[in-house]
């Protein structure tokens, strides 16, 4: 029975089915049409916290990180035209990487569809490509349904990002109480998670039983199971180093001994692609095996590997790559059902101590090409100095949101991290600039108690900046790191290496984002050579407000970058 009143209003409803879900914090940004619902987010009693944001795709952004470290469902709100259209990017690229936001839209009134009333639009065609489950509800008593099928949709099988619109006449209609309920687990992702059958894992353990170089490489689906524990375990059940994508760079501390460092295209180096050309196995775990991952299905080859492959999503199974033994199911699941069956077999072999070996060579290669300019005094900056210093200076829980650009193939080449877990966050989806900066908003209301850094490019700080005003205002104690070197430089890049007719249109000024933090009232520094790099950032992580450290840096198209790509 429902502690409510009989009937409620519809606004009321979408405040009630959200506490149900267990949710308490929404991002988003106000408008005309989501007037209703603001005054019922005002008037009532309940356990949700607003985040003011200062447009819905950082909104979005901060909903997605949000729910990457809690592993609950962000929600980020508002209104229709502009609004809906700005949440898409935020809500595609957490619906790629298959996490859970549910993006709430308020919609002109029903009545006034066809007759030009301001901000129409189809919303649900607008979210279809962009999420597991859309929906404008057009009956006020239809809310709780719609609520009930997004969260179920969001949460289960292969996670991924919901929309519900809400017309403005519909939010002023009634709903009856005794429709208010939910299943709290609902809220958290994975919920309701699966595992292979039997036959899956002794297949696979057969496989696993005749190699004598096997590699595991895993994916973003290892952590959002949060099977860091029991990819340790397999990993050195079977003497298997671990090479991670971007997206599962942290997942486990690279200090291990198996650790091997970021695998692909980009944020990779050449020793850690031979360790995969070296393998006669390769275990895949939580990953799409894409283009990036694979550098363009060149490491490795098509067919010259045995792979097994472990996703929570069929779609990826067998995609690009023959694959011996696909098990469909949690990454946690699955892991600790392989390291069950591995109990009753022995795993010792002569081989194994290649895992071991290749990790090494790895870490050793690696740590070569990073000391040729982590100890430069040059200036323009080189990235490995700042890489340098940061390892120096960042206590080994931090927490480091990063956007693509520069920071992405240095941080993944080289900075080793040292717990298993969240330590880096990057989206790897659509890769839209100006994540980082709304993502540390995110990541405060997640409360995890660590420090938080937002890397980006200036680039990146030119897409978001104008949430420096909202982190000024929680007073968010991150530190945002700036690398400016006054253009795209990705793209500037690329166009040298691949074509003949030179640079075009991706530079503009080297602008002064200490002074524009400043302005915003963060305490901020700019740094210009290398001796400054460590005063500021002691300073800056002292601090106990939010800060900026901008920083000059050499282009990358200077730049011995570690990509073997630039389009991978």
């Amino acid at each position: 029975m429902s502690k409510y009143a009989a009937r409620i209003t519809a606004s009321d409803a979408v405040v009630r089915m959200l506490e149900l879900h267990d949710i308490t914090h929404i991002f988003g940004v106000c408008g005309d049409t989501s007037l209703p619902l603001y005054d019922s987010l005002a008037r009532l009693k309940h356990g949700l916290t607003h985040i003011l944001a200062r447009d819905e795709r950082c909104a979005a952004y901060m909903a997605d990180v949000y729910a990457r470290l809690t592993s609950k469902v962000g929600v980020v709100e508002g209104p229709s035209g502009a609004g809906a259209t700005y949440m898409l990017p935020g809500v595609g690229e957490a619906n790629g990487t298959k996490i859970p936001v549910l993006a709430i839209t308020t919609d002109i009134p029903v009545a006034g569809r066809g007759k030009f009333v301001l901000t129409e639009g189809d919303q649900e065609a607008m979210f279809r490509p962009f999420t597991k489950n859309t929906r404008v509800v057009e009956i006020a008593q239809n809310i709780p349904t719609a609520f009930r099928a997004a969260f179920t949709s969001m949460t289960t099988a292969t996670p991924g990002a919901a929309h519900i619109g809400l017309p403005y006449d519909v939010l002023k209609g009634e709903v009856d109480a005794a429709d208010l309920w939910a299943d709290k687990s609902l809220g958290y992702f994975p919920a309701r998670p699966v595992r292979p059958g039997d036959a899956a894992i002794k297949a696979a353990i057969q496989h696993i039983q005749k190699a004598e170089r096997p590699i595991i490489i895993c994916g973003g689906g290892v952590r959002h199971a949060r099977a860091w524990e029991e990819l340790r375990i397999f990993a050195e059940a079977i003497g298997a180093p671990i090479g991670t994508t971007i997206s599962a760079k942290g997942t486990i501390a690279e200090a291990h001994a198996l650790a091997l460092g970021t695998i692909g295209t980009n944020g990779s180096t050449a020793i850690a692609r031979e360790v995969v050309n070296e393998s006669d196995l390769i275990i895949y775990i939580g990953c799409h095996v894409g283009s990036v991952t694979t550098q363009k299905l060149t490491s490795p080859r098509v067919g010259e590997k045995t792979i097994l492959h472990i996703d929570i999503d069929p779609a990826t199974i067998g995609a690009c790559y023959y694959t011996a033994v696909g098990m469909l199911g949690d990454a946690k699941l699955t892991l600790d059902a392989l390291n069950q069956e591995l109990g009753l077999f022995s795993t010792s072999k002569p081989g194994r101590g290649w895992g071991y070996a290749a990790a090494a060579r790895a870490k050793a290669q690696r740590r070569e090409r990073f000391l040729q300019h982590a100890t430069s005094d040059e200036a323009p900056i080189y990235p490995e100095r700042i890489v340098a210093e940061m390892q120096k200076a960042l206590p080994p829980d931090v927490l480091i949101i990063s956007d693509p650009g520069t920071p992405t193939p240095y941080l993944c080449a080289f900075y080793e991290t040292q717990n298993s877990g969240h330590s880096f966050i990057f989206h790897r989806t659509f890769g839209g600039l100006g994540f980082s900066l709304p993502g540390v908003v995110g990541a405060h209301f997640a409360a995890t108690g660590r420090k938080i850094i937002g890397i980006m490019g200036d680039g990146s700080f030119g897409f978001s900046s104008g949430e420096l005003e909202t982190i000024t205002r929680l007073k968010i104690p991150a530190t945002l790191i700036v690398i400016n070197n006054s253009g795209f430089s990705w793209i500037k890049a690329a166009q040298k290496e691949s074509y003949n007719s030179g640079v075009y249109e991706v530079d503009f000024s080297c602008s002064d984002h200490a002074a524009i933090a400043a302005a915003y009232g963060i305490k901020s520094w700019r740094v210009e050579y290398p001796h400054q790099l460590a005063p500021a950032l002691a300073a800056a992580l002292t601090h106990d407000g939010p800060t900026l450290i901008d920083i000059i840096t050499r282009p990358l198209d200077k730049l011995d970058v570690p990509v073997t790509a630039f389009l991978g």
